[in-house]
């Protein structure tokens, strides 16, 4: 009966609650019906051009981000009205009722759930629906892409197709010739030249002493940087001033252009080209200066990828070459072919006929251009591609640590020569537009690789500055983790330049903040960065309170060392536990769905890794229970030393030999384990003494007796004594039994009451016996017997005077020793006649 009024009450409390839906501006749906119909009929029919199709995937895209915002439309009312509906209580089952008031709750609270949710329905398929019209404008695209790489231009290696190569250069000149002598004859032109002088006459003095000695001055500071201050971090310095030497000529090149482009004296088409230039100079001034850092040319300066000194001047001039290459290439793309069918064509407007062959014309004429390039492009990238594993030959044998790095060296080498041949082949075909799109892409990854290093080289010089420490920079945590962040900043650039579309990665990095499914969990950036740092703020509040108990609290205790030590770890067992717990929590992440899976990997993982959960459970109970401590003398079965550390897994014992032991924790659960100073350090001593047969038992305890007692570490409560243990064979054996007020020095008090027997044993006259043994002879006549005749054989025979022996022909065996013979005939013998044999 109280139940029941308590949850009439609640129903009356939640009826009270006020709640309003929102009503947010919802998406112009009617709208984006008619330019949704509109699109997906417009890419049915793939007429449209590459242009008008990115516009309208720019259009999708915003329409979908539009719907995706207004998927989360009512959040927090859903949540409020779901909360409600499960204060409620389970629906009753089939056939039961349940009271009117709460079911008429619960079916306003369903109708109002689903008016709140119908908005982000709505707009969910909305988004579903953009989302299709991208794919399908991206697929339209890719397949346009692979029909341009496989299409076949006008081949370069038939003479037929030089011809209109040479028209083209022709044509080019005529045109720039024309607009050039019009320029110059006109009056007006000459006005302006005289107005903008002055101003010119500066550009040109300034782009001149920057393009000629800016590089110059840059590279002379750069080297007294590097060979004459020996200050920490010079060559961080040095790097960023050698930037310099490309900085320098092109803003020089670019005043240039300004002074020319202010004489009024040339025409649109060669004004273009000029305004191409300061690009141009860039590209190469860059490789020169970019070889420069991989190959430097000092010696002993260090190299950008590590390469060894070997070959590094052939290194800058392919890698200059290759910047060559890429600039004219850059010419040829952005000023010589979209200008190509004017040359050729003329001016003006053209019939669809005759337009088809002039752009035919126009194909044969760019692809004759691009030959040479492509060929010359492609021997540089051979040419490097050997120089590199020329390099790693002579980096393998200098060192053999960096195994992973030269092994992707070699396969960037091997590429690079693949590259180096296919693409030229490819381009003389007639493939002109995948060759293009092996070679150019291939020295732009090269350029990016040696960047990237570069910039490694630089966060390293910088920690050296941090640190203050020079040695093995480059091989330093810090620097091998900025290159690998480095390394995946940088893979975007190279998706870029292998051909990817810009639209391609948004729509990547749009999927990634989306998050992604992992066993029905909605994992996402927003979601695992909040994860990180919960956690990481937990952990660093755990750690900072075990420092606190360790350093400051617990030593105020009476605890002893291993209780605080305990308490410390537990702590951080706990800490680590909760911190995970509340950062699963904070970021929202629901693991009730990955129960199954859980509980299905647990058996496997209960099989393979109980060893290890043994052991975890081992140390728990070590850390709870206590029986060992850091700083305990034990003896786990024929190890013994003492604890220095108790982890979840393992013990690690320190031996008297200075070694390390380490001891699983489920040996010392399970195991017997003997403890010398767990309660306390006392233990008892136990020194076994002998006399000989004949000595005054009686002072010879007494005199054990004032040994023992007058030794400092011998307690007297409870007091020594002195055993008279047995009659030994040789010796009246007796034992000095004593408690130590410390175990740890039974060693030491052992040895010097020793001493102190010996001593005072002397000064008594107590002989100390040591063993003695009988030898007895088994059938001495044997031994007798075989002692004369060797005897008689070692003697010497009388030889005539002068007559000398002749040496024997064979040689003979020396004399048996005539022990030899009587050896077998000796026995130890024992209690039936046998001797037995102790040498002590």
């Amino acid at each position: 009966m109280i139940l029941r009024v308590l949850r009439l009450w609640l129903v009356a409390m939640l009826i009270a609650l006020p709640l309003a839906a929102q009503e947010p501006d919802a998406p112009d749906y009617k709208s984006w019906n008619k330019t949704a119909t509109s699109a997906e009929e417009t890419v049915s029919e793939a007429k449209i051009s590459d242009t008008k199709l990115s516009d309208l995937r720019a259009e999708m895209v915003q329409w979908r981000t539009t719907f995706t915002e207004a998927q989360g439309v009512n959040a927090d009312q859903i949540a409020t009205v779901k909360s409600q509906i499960a204060a409620l209580g389970d629906p009753p089952a089939e056939g039961q009722t349940e009271d009117p008031a709460i079911a008429k709750r619960r079916a306003e609270l369903a109708d109002t759930l689903a008016k709140l949710q119908a908005p982000g329905i709505t707009a969910g398929e909305a988004a579903t629906r953009a989302d299709s019209i991208i794919r399908t404008i991206d697929k339209l695209v890719r397949e346009r892409q692979a029909v341009k790489l496989l299409r076949l231009s006008p081949s370069a290696l038939n003479p037929v197709n030089w011809t209109e190569g040479l028209s083209l250069f022709r044509w080019m000149g005529a045109w720039i010739y024309d607009e050039t002598i019009w320029r110059f004859t006109q009056p007006s032109n000459y006005d302006t030249l005289r107005n903008s002088a002055p101003l010119i006459a500066v550009l040109v003095i300034l782009s001149g002493i920057l393009m000629l000695r800016g590089s110059r001055w840059m590279l002379g500071m750069t080297r007294w940087l590097l060979g004459k201050t020996a200050m920490r971090g010079r060559n961080l310095i040095s790097g960023f001033v050698s930037l310099g030497q490309v900085l320098l000529p092109f803003i020089g090149a670019v005043l240039l252009v300004t002074a020319l482009q202010l004489s009024s004296l040339f025409g649109p088409i060669l004004m273009e080209l000029f305004r191409e230039l300061p690009v141009v100079l860039l590209l190469i001034v860059a490789a020169w200066w970019l070889g420069s850092r991989v190959f430097p040319g000092q010696p002993g300066a260090e190299s950008a990828l590590g390469l060894a000194e070997e070959g590094r001047a052939e290194g800058r001039f392919h890698v200059v070459m290759m910047g060559v290459a890429v600039g004219l290439e850059y010419l040829v793309i952005n000023w010589i072919t979209p200008r190509a069918e004017d040359f050729l064509g003329g001016a003006g407007t053209l019939a669809s006929d005759k337009a088809q062959a002039v752009a035919a014309r126009a194909d044969a004429a760019i692809s004759v251009l691009q030959a040479p390039l492509q060929v010359f492009a492609g021997l540089m990238l051979f040419r490097v591609g050997q120089l590199v594993r020329r390099q790693l030959k002579i980096m393998q044998a200098q060192d053999d640590d960096a195994a992973f790095r030269l092994n992707l060296m070699r396969w960037i080498a091997n590429a690079l020569i693949v590259l180096g041949l296919a693409g030229p082949v490819l381009g003389l075909i007639g493939y002109v537009s995948a060759a293009n799109a092996l070679i150019w892409p291939a020295i732009t990854s090269l350029g990016l690789i040696g960047i990237v290093a570069v910039l490694q080289g630089f966060v390293a010089e910088f920690w050296v500055v941090i640190t203050r420490s020079e040695e093995r920079r480059r091989e330093a945590l810090v620097p091998v983790l900025a290159g690998f962040v480095l390394t995946l900043a940088a893979l975007p650039l190279f998706a870029l330049i292998w051909g990817a579309r810009r639209e391609d990665l948004m729509e990547l990095w749009t999927q990634f903040r989306a998050g992604f499914d992992l066993g029905g969990v909605k994992i996402s950036p927003t979601i695992f960065l909040t994860l990180v740092v919960i956690f990481a703020i937990g952990y660093t509040v755990t750690r900072l309170v075990q420092g606190a108990l360790k350093s400051s609290i617990l030593p105020k205790t009476t605890l002893d060392r291993g209780g605080q030590n305990a308490i410390v770890s537990g702590i951080g067992y706990i800490g680590i536990f909760l911190s995970a717990v509340l950062a699963i929590s904070a970021a929202g992440i629901d693991l009730s769905s990955l129960a199954i899976v859980a509980g299905a990997l647990s058996v496997g993982v209960g099989f393979g890794l109980q060893t290890i959960v043994q052991n975890f459970v081992s140390g728990i109970i070590l850390l709870i229970e206590r029986p060992i401590s850091e700083g305990d003398w034990i003896q786990v079965g024929s190890q013994q030393g003492i604890v220095k550390a108790i982890t979840v897994r393992s013990t690690r014992i320190e031996t008297f030999d200075r070694s390390e032991v380490i001891v699983p924790n489920a040996d010392l659960i399970s195991g017997q384990v003997t403890n010398w100073t767990r309660a306390n350090k006392t233990g008892r001593l136990i020194v076994p003494v002998g006399v000989a047969y004949g000595s005054d038992t009686r002072k010879v305890s007494r005199i054990l007796q004032e040994i023992a007692e007058a030794h400092p570490l011998v307690m007297m409560n409870p007091e020594p004594f002195v055993l008279f243990t047995d009659f030994g064979a040789d010796s009246l054996n007796f034992e000095i039994r004593a408690i130590l007020s410390d175990v740890n020095f039974s060693a030491r008090v052992r040895s010097e009451i020793n001493h102190q027997i010996n001593a005072r044993f002397v000064e008594e006259g107590i002989e100390i016996p040591f063993a003695q043994r009988d030898l007895w002879l088994r059938n001495p006549e044997v031994l007798a017997t075989a002692v004369q005749a060797g005897a008689a054989s070692a003697a010497p025979q009388s030889v005539p005077h002068g007559v000398v022996p002749h040496e024997p022909a064979q040689p003979v065996a020396p004399p048996t020793d005539p022990l030899d013979a009587g050896r077998d005939a000796v026995a130890l013998s024992d209690n039936d006649g046998a001797e037995e044999g102790d040498n002590r």
